[in-house]
Order: C-alpha cells, then sequence, then structure tokens
C-alpha cells in the first residue's frame, strides 16, 4: 500500500466548487477562501461566506486528492460525526463532504471553523469532556469503526472484532505492512515482532478479558497528540479534530501520550484516571501504556519514513516514561 497521491491540486481547486457551496446553507455570496495550510496529502482553507442578511460566516474547508484522498475525508467526516454525536462541545461541527463538480479527482470536508489558541487545554477540563466521550458506549459492542479511517495519509484496519487482543494485533500486522510497502523491510524490527505478537501482546492485553473481566469498548479520537487539540478562543472551551476514530480499549488513547514529543504531561493522566479508573490488571498499566505507545510511534515512523528517530524509539521504547 502507498501513500495518498501528492498533493499538488490543480489551481481551481483552490477555488470555490459550486458543491461546496451548495453544501452550506443560505448562501448570498462567497466573501473569500484563504489557505491555511499543507500537507502532502491535504490542504485546508478557511472559507467565508456571506448570509442573504448580509451577516458573514466561516467554515473549515479540508480538500484531497485522488481514491485514497477522497476515502480519508469521508473517514473523516464519519469520525468527527461521531465524537460530535455523542460529545456535540468536544469537536467542530461536522457538515459535509463531497467531490468537487469542476474536477471528480479533488474532493473535500466542511466543518465549523473554530479560531484556534495553540495551546493545550488545562488536564481537568479537557479530560472531563474526553472521559465523557470514552464513557459512552458502542451500540454494536465490539472493537473497530464502520469504515476506513486514516492517521495522516495512513488507512487504518478498522474490521469489527469482538475480543481487543485481536483487533489489536490485527491493526498492528496492517500498519507495519504499510511501514514496509513505505520504507522497505527493516532486519532489527523483523527481530521484535516474534516476541511482541507472540508473547507481549497476549501478556498485556488478553488479561483485560479473562478470569472474569470484561472489556467495553469505548470510542476514541485515535490520533490524539498535542497538534489535533487546543483551545477555543471564543468560548475558552478545550476541543479536538482531525480524529483517527474507532472503538478501542479505553486506555489506548493515552499510548499517545507517553511520547515526551506530544506535550500531554504526568498531570493529564492523573486528571482523566481521577475519572476513569485504570483497567485491570492495574498492575500491567504501565506495560499496557508503553505498548499502545508502540503503535503510535510505528505510526510516525510510517507517516515520515526518512527520519529514523521514530523507528528508533518504536525499538528502543527512547521516547516512553513511566506513567503509573
Amino acid at each position: 500500500m502507498t501513500s495518498l497521491e501528492t498533493n499538488v491540486l490543480p489551481k481551481k481547486v483552490c477555488s470555490v466548487d459550486p458543491r461546496i457551496v451548495t453544501a452550506l446553507d443560505d448562501v448570498d455570496s462567497v466573501t473569500s477562501m484563504t489557505q491555511l495550510s499543507q500537507s502532502e496529502w491535504a490542504t485546508t482553507f478557511c472559507l467565508t461566506i456571506r448570509h442573504r442578511d448580509k451577516s458573514e460566516e466561516q467554515y473549515f474547508v479540508k480538500v484531497s486528492y485522488g481514491a485514497q484522498g477522497k476515502e480519508a475525508l469521508e473517514g473523516e467526516f464519519a469520525a468527527t460525526s461521531a465524537i460530535h454525536y455523542r460529545a456535540p462541545d468536544f469537536c467542530p461541527r461536522p457538515i459535509a463532504c463531497g467531490t468537487y463538480e469542476s474536477d471528480t479527482s479533488s474532493h473535500f470536508y466542511i466543518c465549523e471553523f473554530h479560531n484556534l489558541s495553540g495551546r493545550l487545554p488545562a488536564p481537568g477540563s479537557f479530560c472531563k469532556e474526553l472521559s465523557q466521550l470514552h464513557s459512552r458506549r458502542s451500540p454494536r459492542g465490539d472493537f473497530g469503526f464502520q469504515g476506513v479511517t486514516y492517521n495522516g495519509d495512513i488507512p487504518q484496519d478498522n474490521t469489527w472484532s469482538n475480543n481487543w487482543e485481536r483487533f489489536f494485533s490485527k491493526s498492528l500486522r496492517h500498519l507495519l505492512n504499510v511501514r514496509e510497502d513505505r520504507a522497505g523491510p527493516s532486519a532489527e524490527l523483523e527481530q521484535l515482532l516474534p516476541e511482541l505478537f507472540g508473547r507481549v501482546i497476549p501478556r498485556l492485553l488478553r488479561p483485560l478479558e479473562t478470569a472474569g473481566r470484561t472489556l467495553k469498548p469505548s470510542l476514541v479520537h485515535g490520533d490524539l497528540w498535542y497538534g489535533n487539540a487546543s483551545i477555543d478562543e471564543g468560548t475558552g472551551k478545550g476541543i479536538v479534530y482531525d480524529p483517527a476514530s474507532f472503538w478501542a480499549h479505553n486506555e489506548y488513547e493515552l499510548g499517545n501520550w507517553r511520547p515526551k514529543r506530544n506535550r500531554f504531561t504526568q498531570e493529564y493522566f492523573d486528571a482523566y484516571h481521577s475519572l476513569i479508573a485504570k483497567s485491570d490488571p492495574i498492575e500491567d498499566y504501565d506495560d499496557r501504556n508503553a505498548l499502545y505507545a508502540i503503535r503510535f510511534n510505528l505510526q510516525a515512523a510510517t507517516l515520515f519514513p526518512g527520519e529514523r528517530t521514530y523507528l528508533r524509539e518504536w525499538e528502543t521504547h527512547d521516547s516512553t516514561s513511566s506513567h503509573s
């Protein structure tokens, strides 16, 4: 599997396509569409429109290219919709996703626009919102998601499973295959895999669902690093965005907080677990967190295959610190 097509968007894609306008309510005219950022897989804009009563409103628009770009934006729309349904103040309201009328290889996602502070929300208020999201249970009762969601340009295997160990192992193998397709084989990494899949994962995840214990799947954001959480300047509340969601063990979310580069300090762990208890066996908690962090480090290594730091962290756990 390869990455999304290089995001060199046609000039007309940077204009306001008619289907973007028709996805919005009460549009009298378009005031502006200003580019905010560009990555290898997407370009984002702030779209300002004027309503018929002459008031103006802003929207966030993300544009991507090709079949995988379409799938990625559909996944973001589905994931944000799932979060918004359960925690409407915790993420932007998703509005629409679709395909350009003027260029059928270009696709868009629209949601509310928020002016962001660029700072992480305070641990207490942020973790209260996150714990409430994690407390909402899956109507299906399984681990996975109803479609593909993307971490950057990495498609995740969200195939449903009624067992967390099996789901985690299968989705991790999928991620390893994507990394190898992009960066080639790693002899050092290959040496670690038999121990990881044969001993470590069963040792740490199987006890969660044996000896009378059960896990209830929680909807996770799935890519909760500091770049995907901020404070809304208008309300002062914390919000999250750009999710890679699926139904998971709630503690999986915190695996992305373990690497120090992601800026979620011990205060966030403490605030979260003051609201949601650690899963039994509690004595395995820190090792489970380290295991979940391995997957997030591998995702970073896959997103940036030329950067060896993330793979070295995967292999040595240099990025981890104790969160007991």
